[in-house]
C-alpha cells in the first residue's frame, strides 16, 4: 500500500513492525547484500585468475597484490561517506520524509563525484611512491602502477556504484542493486577476458587491461543505475543529475557520522599491517599462510557483514520513525542471525581446513600447509564472537553512533597488537600466538558493544541527529 504524501513532500511512515517478522524482514533485506558482497570478492578473483594466465604471471600477480592494498586504502573516505549516507537516509525514510531522502541522495552523489575526482588526480600522483613504500620494486612496481592508473582514473564510477547500492539499502530495497551488480560482473568477465588476454581481436594489455575492463563495466553499471532510478525503478528514490550547491549543514552531518567510520577502517588496516609485520619477523611462510587465510576470511565474513549492513538500514529507519523498541528488536534478531551464520561457517572452516588448503594447490605435508590450517582453525573458532561484534557495529552505524564504534575498535586494537606480540614472541607461541590475538580482541570488542546496546545510548544518539531540515531546491523536471 502506498504511503500518503503532503504538499511538502512528507509521507506517512512506512508500515509498522506488525506486517511481518523482524527476522523475515532482516533476512529479506540481507540476502541480496550477501550476493552483492560475494560478487565484489569474485570480481577481484576474476582479475587475479586471468592475470595468472599471463606469460609473466608471477610479476603480474605481485603487482596486482600491491595495487589492491592501495585501492582498499583509498576507499576509506568513500566508506565513511556511505555509512553517513545510509544512516541519514534511513532515518529520513523511517520518518516518511521523501523530500529529505532525495536531498540526501543528491548531495551524497555530488560528494562521491568530488571524492572520486580527488582520488583520480591525487591517487595517480602518489601511486608509485605508495607502491614503493609497500615494498614493490622493479617489474612488480611497474605492473602495479599499470593496474592502478586506469583504475584510479575511474574512481568516480566505482564510488557511484557503491553509493547508489547503499542508498537503495537505506530505503529497504537490495534486490535492484543486486541485479545491477550481476550485470556489472558479467561485463567485467567479458571485458577482462578480451583486454587481459587479447581475445575478440583486442590488444593483450595484461594487468592494465584488467583495470580498463573493470572501469568500463563499472561505468556501464553506474549509467544503468542512474537511468533506471530516473525512470522510476524504485519509487522511494529519485536520481537527479543536475548540479546543486552543497548543503553545508548536511555535509557536516555526514562527516559527523562518516568520519569515525572511515577512521575505523584506517585502524583495521593498521592492525592488518602490524600483524603481517610480526609474522614476517617470525617466518615468511607465515605471511603466505596469512594471505591464504585472508581469502577465506573475506568470504566467511560476508554473511555477518551483510546482515550488519541490513541492520544499520533497519535501525536507522526505526529510529527515524521514533520506534526505538523496533530498533532493539532488529538488533536482537541481527545478533542471533550473525552468531548462528558465522558459527556454522566457523564449523565448516574448522572441519574442512585441510581440504580448503588443498584448493590452493599447497602440498599437504608442507610447512605452508600446516601454518595455513592452523590459521584457518583459529579463524573458525573466532567467527561466532566476531559475528556478534559485527552485528553490534551495524547497530551503531545505523544509529549514527560511529564515535562509540571507533572507541571500541581502538580499545580492541590496543589489546590485540600487544597481545599478539606477547603470545607470538616472549611466550613463544609463534605465528599461532599472533593469530590468536584476533578472536581474543573480538571478545573484548563484543563485550564493550553489548554494554552499549544494553545501556541504550546508541538510540538516543540516533534520535538527536537532525532529519527535519528539508531541501528548498526546485525539483528537476
Amino acid at each position: 500500500m502506498s504511503t500518503a504524501e503532503d504538499a511538502s513532500g512528507r509521507q506517512s511512515p512506512p508500515p509498522g513492525p506488525g506486517s511481518s517478522s523482524v527476522y523475515v524482514r532482516l533476512i529479506s533485506l540481507a540476502w541480496p547484500i550477501v550476493g552483492i558482497n560475494v560478487l565484489a570478492v569474485l570480481a577481484l578473483a576474476v582479475d587475479t585468475a586471468m592475470c595468472g594466465r599471463l606469460p609473466d604471471s608471477e610479476t603480474a600477480l605481485t603487482g596486482l597484490g600491491f595495487a589492491t592494498q592501495i585501492v582498499f586504502l583509498l576507499m576509506v573516505g568513500m566508506i565513511g561517506l556511505t555509512v553517513g549516507t545510509v544512516a541519514t537516509m534511513a532515518r529520513a525514510h523511517g520518518a516518511g520524509e521523501r523530500q529529505r531522502v532525495d536531498h540526501v541522495l543528491h548531495q551524497s552523489v555530488q560528494l562521491a563525484v568530488l571524492l572520486g575526482l580527488v582520488v583520480a588526480v591525487a591517487g595517480n600522483v602518489v601511486a608509485r611512491p605508495l607502491l614503493a613504500l609497500l615494498g614493490a620494486e622493479g617489474e612488480s612496481l611497474e605492473a602495479g602502477a599499470a593496474y592502478l592508473r586506469p583504475l584510479l582514473l575511474g574512481s568516480v564510477f566505482t564510488y557511484l556504484n557503491v553509493l547508489y547500492a547503499a542508498a537503495c539499502r537505506a530505503v529497504g530495497n537490495t534486490r535492484f542493486p543486486l541485479g545491477v551488480a550481476v550485470v556489472q560482473n558479467l561485463l567485467n568477465v567479458l571485458f577482462n577476458y578480451g583486454l587481459i588476454l587479447g581475445h575478440y581481436g583486442l590488444p593483450q594489455l595484461g594487468v592494465e587491461g584488467a583495470a580498463i575492463g573493470t572501469v568500463a563495466s563499472q561505468a556501464i553499471a553506474a549509467c544503468l543505475m542512474v537511468s533506471e532510478l530516473r525512470r522510476g525503478a524504485l519509487p522511494q528514490l529519485r536520481a537527479r543529475v543536475r548540479p546543486a550547491p552543497l548543503d553545508r549543514a548536511l555535509v557536516r552531518d555526514l562527516v559527523q557520522v562518516g568520519a569515525p567510520a572511515a577512521l575505523d577502517m584506517v585502524v583495521i588496516n593498521a592492525t592488518f599491517l602490524s600483524i603481517v609485520g610480526m609474522l614476517g619477523r617470525l617466518d615468511p611462510l607465515a605471511v603466505a599462510a596469512h594471505g591464504v587465510g585472508l581469502r577465506i576470511q573475506a568470504l566467511a565474513f560476508v554473511p555477518g557483514m551483510s546482515i550488519a549492513q541490513a541492520t544499520g538500514a533497519m535501525v536507522g529507519k526505526s529510529l527515524g520513525a521514533g520506534d526505538s523498541a523496533e530498533a532493539r528488536r532488529v538488533v536482537r534478531a541481527s545478533m542471533v542471525l550473525c552468531v548462528l551464520s558465522m558459527a556454522v561457517l566457523g564449523m565448516c572452516v574448522i572441519g574442512m581446513a585441510e581440504a580448503i588448503v588443498s584448493v590452493f594447490e599447497i602440498p599437504v605435508a608442507s610447512k605452508l600447509s600446516q601454518l595455513s590450517v592452523v590459521w584457518m582453525k583459529i579463524l573458525g573458532y573466532g567467527l561466532p564472537i566476531v559475528g556478534l561484534y559485527i552485528a553490534l557495529v551495524g547497530m551503531l552505524q545505523g544509529s549514527g553512533d560511529t564515535r562509540t564504534s571507533l572507541k571500541i575498535n581502538l580499545l580492541g586494537t590496543g589489546l590485540q597488537i600487544p597481545l599478539s606480540w606477547l603470545l607470538g614472541f616472549p611466550l613463544g607461541f609463534g605465528a599461532a600466538g599472533v593469530w590468536i590475538g584476533l578472536p581474543l580482541s573480538a571478545v573484548l570488542k563484543a563485550v564493550l558493544a553489548l554494554r552499549v546496546w544494553r545501556k541504550g545510548t546508541w538510540a538516543r544518539v540516533g534520535a538527536r541527529i537532525d532529519t527535519a531540515r528539508l531541501d528548498e531546491e526546485r525539483p528537476e523536471t
